[in-house]
């Protein structure tokens, strides 16, 4: 499987860097990972870079109106693309201004990870954390604790 991700702008704060570094390295051990940054601008523009950068791919939107699944439920999700495989499955996290109607219409599933507003790298960072651990749920290592 791969992982496409598609961000507007590249992590600022140590933190969010670091930990965007360390669940990247720990996803590789199950799937493929590439980047698409896109540059920040106007919403207009950041969406569509990412809709350029997911083009031809299962589209997953991190957006606040989304679904919001247990760890369980999104393991599930990933199993699904894992066993029937899209091209690739991409990530998409807008800026700060957040992203048009268009993408929302166009992405193939919106994932919220809380009702809550996070700003978007703690947002990405919290995504692949998600996305590590569904992957070690699906390969039955004791990461996940219930």
């Amino acid at each position: 499987m791969t992982w496409r991700i598609a961000a507007v702008g590249k992590p600022r704060l140590p933190y969010a860097l670091a930990g965007v570094v360390e669940y990247e390295r720990r996803i590789r051990r199950f799937a493929r990972v590439d980047w698409r940054i896109i540059p920040a601008s106007d919403a207009r523009r950041e969406s569509l870079g990412l809709l350029e950068a997911s083009k031809g791919q299962f589209r997953l939107l991190l957006d606040s109106r989304g679904t919001q699944f247990t760890s369980r439920e999104f393991a599930t999700k990933v199993e699904s693309w894992v066993l029937f495989p899209p091209p690739a499955v991409a990530l998409l996290v807008g800026g700060a201004a957040g992203v048009t109607d268009e993408v929302r219409a166009q992405a193939d599933l919106l994932w919220s990870l809380s009702r809550q507003t996070l700003p978007h790298e703690l947002a990405l960072l919290v995504a692949l954390e998600q996305i590590y651990r569904a992957h070690t749920i699906l390969a039955g290592l004791p990461y996940h604790r219930e």
